[in-house]
C-alpha cells in the first residue's frame, strides 16, 4: 500500500531531495479561475450572492447569513455532556499556552533622548473559517478563536457551512463550541463564498450590515485556499493551506503499531492527506507497512484512508541513519512531524523545519489536534520552511513608535543627511536641516 523510496547510499542536494520525496500536487492555480466569479459576484452583490452560491454548493439556503443568538445558545445548552467536558478542557489548555505567547511592548533607548518603541496592536476585526465538509471540526473553532481572543481583537466572526439537517445553520457542535467560547457572531456560509463575504462584507436578509474583516484565518479545501489567494489584497490571511500531512522520523526502537495508527489517523482527514515514514530501519519499515495494511480497514473512513495512503503524497523513505533522516525531514518540512527515536528529545531539538514537532511515543499528532494546548492550524506543503502556525502573533501587528527629542535629532542629523545625499534624495536631508535653521545666537553658542 505505502510506496517506498530508498535513499540509502545516496547523497542528494536539497533541490533534488525536495523533488524526490512524496508530495501531493496541490495546484491552487488551477482552481483560481473557477473561484474568481464567486469572489467577484460577492464583491458586487454581497450576501445575496453568497447565499445563492451556498444553495448551489451546499444544497441549503439559510434564512439569514447571521445565525440567530438563540440558536447558538441552544446549541451550547444541548451539547453532549462528554463533548462539552472535552471542549472545556481543550479550551482551558489552549488558553494556558496561547496566553503565554502574548508579546509585550518593547522600549529601546537608542541614544540620549531618542527612543524606539515596538508596540503590539491587535487586528480590529477577524474572520475565522471553520470547515464542515467530510467531518465536523469544533476543535478548529478553539484553535482559531482562542488566540484571537488572547490577542485582544476588537471583534470576531466565525463562518461555517450551513447544514441541511441542522435547520440550515452550521453543525450544532460547531455552534456549541462557539457558545462555550462566548462567540456571538456566526455566519452560516462556507467555502469560497465565505472567504469572499468575510473580505467584502454585505447586507444580511434582515437589512443588518455584515461588516467585513481585516484578516481571514482557518483551514479549508482548495476552493477556500483559492479564495484566500484572490482576496489577500483586500484582507490579510494566515496561510494558503494545502492537504494535511504527517511525517514520522523513527528508528528501530519505535513501535510499528503506534506509527501505523498515527499514519492512518492523518490519512482519514482527506484522500489527499499525506502520511510519510522516514526511517533507517528496514525492519521497522516492513513492520509498519504490515500493520497499516492490517489495521486501516477497521476504521470508519477506510476508503478515504486507502486512497490517501496509496497516493503519491504518502510513502516510506529509507535512509542511512538518523542524521540523514533529519536532513530528509528538514527538506520535507512537514506540517506535523513526529520524532520516535532512541533519543527523541535530542533529535527533535535538531529539527529546523516543521509546523509542529511531536516528541516521543506519547506525543502523537491527535494530541495536538485536540488537547495538547498547542495550535493545529499549521503550514503545509513545505511552507514550514518559512512560515509559522496560527498563534496570538497572527492577530497582532507590530508598530514602531519613534520618539526623539531635539538634542537627539541634532546629534544624528549628519548621518541622516549623508545617507539622503548618497541616495540622491536631498529633500530628506533638508527636512532634518530645517529644524535647526532658526537657532538663536545663544543656542548656537551653547
Amino acid at each position: 500500500m505505502l510506496s517506498r523510496i530508498d535513499l540509502r547510499g545516496r547523497t542528494l542536494g536539497t533541490a533534488e531531495l525536495r523533488r524526490t520525496l512524496p508530495r501531493g500536487a496541490a495546484d491552487v492555480d488551477s482552481f483560481v479561475d473557477t473561484v474568481r466569479p464567486v469572489v467577484e459576484a460577492i464583491r458586487e452583490h454581497g450576501a445575496s450572492a453568497a447565499l445563492d452560491y451556498g444553495e448551489k454548493f451546499d444544497r441549503v439556503r439559510p434564512t439569514s447569513v447571521r445565525v440567530p443568538a438563540e440558536v447558538i445558545t441552544e446549541a451550547g445548552e444541548t451539547l453532549d455532556p462528554d463533548v462539552r467536558a472535552a471542549l472545556v478542557e481543550a479550551i482551558r489548555r489552549a488558553r494556558i499556552v496561547h496566553s503565554a505567547q502574548r508579546r509585550s511592548d518593547t522600549v529601546t533607548e537608542v541614544a540620549a533622548g531618542g527612543f524606539v518603541t515596538e508596540k503590539w496592536v491587535p487586528v480590529e476585526r477577524v474572520g475565522l473559517y471553520v470547515p464542515g465538509g467530510k467531518a465536523v471540526y469544533p476543535s478548529s473553532v478553539i484553535m482559531n478563536v482562542v488566540p484571537a481572543q488572547v490577542a485582544g481583537v476588537g471583534s470576531l466572526v466565525v463562518a461555517s457551512p450551513p447544514q441541511a439537517d441542522s435547520g440550515g445553520w452550521p453543525h450544532p457542535t460547531i455552534l456549541g463550541a462557539c457558545a462555550l467560547l462566548g462567540v456571538d457572531e456566526v455566519w452560516a456560509v462556507g467555502g469560497a463564498q465565505a472567504v469572499a463575504l468575510l473580505a467584502h462584507g454585505g447586507e444580511d436578509t434582515d437589512g443588518r450590515e455584515l461588516e467585513p474583516v481585516d484578516i481571514v484565518t482557518g483551514p479549508g479545501n482548495v476552493y477556500v485556499t483559492a479564495a484566500k489567494r484572490l482576496c489577500r489584497s483586500v484582507v490579510g490571511i494566515d496561510s494558503e493551506a494545502g492537504p494535511t500531512e504527517i511525517a514520522v522520523l523513527a528508528d528501530h526502537t519505535a513501535d510499528p503499531i503506534h506509527i501505523a495508527y498515527d499514519l492512518i489517523s492523518q490519512a482519514e482527514h482527506d484522500p489527499n492527506a499525506a502520511s510519510v515514514l522516514v526511517t533507517d530501519s528496514e525492519q521497522l519499515a516492513d513492520a509498519v507497512a504490515r500493520e497499516v495494511e492490517a489495521r486501516y480497514t477497521v476504521t470508519l473512513n477506510a476508503d478515504r484512508v486507502r486512497e490517501a495512503l496509496e497516493g503519491p503524497q504518502s510513502g516510506i523513505v529509507l535512509v542511512d541513519g538518523i542524521d540523514a533522516g533529519l536532513r530528509v525531514v528538514d527538506a520535507y518540512a512537514a506540517e506535523h512531524l513526529e520524532v520516535q527515536t532512541r533519543d527523541s528529545a535530542a533529535d527533535a531539538a535538531r529539527v529546523r523545519n516543521a509546523g509542529a514537532i511531536f516528541v516521543g511515543a506519547y506525543s502523537p499528532v491527535p494530541l495536538g489536534d485536540y488537547a495538547a494546548g498547542s495550535n493545529h492550524v499549521l503550514p503545509t506543503s513545505g511552507t514550514a520552511r518559512h512560515s509559522s502556525g496560527l498563534s496570538v502573533q497572527t492577530f497582532l501587528r507590530g508598530i514602531h513608535v519613534i520618539d526623539y527629542d531635539r538634542a537627539a535629532l541634532k546629534e544624528i542629523a549628519p548621518t541622516v543627511v549623508a545617507l539622503a545625499d548618497a541616495e540622491r534624495l536631498p529633500a530628506h536631508g533638508e527636512a532634518v536641516r530645517a529644524r535647526f535653521e532658526d537657532l538663536t545666537t545663544e543656542e548656537e553658542e551653547q
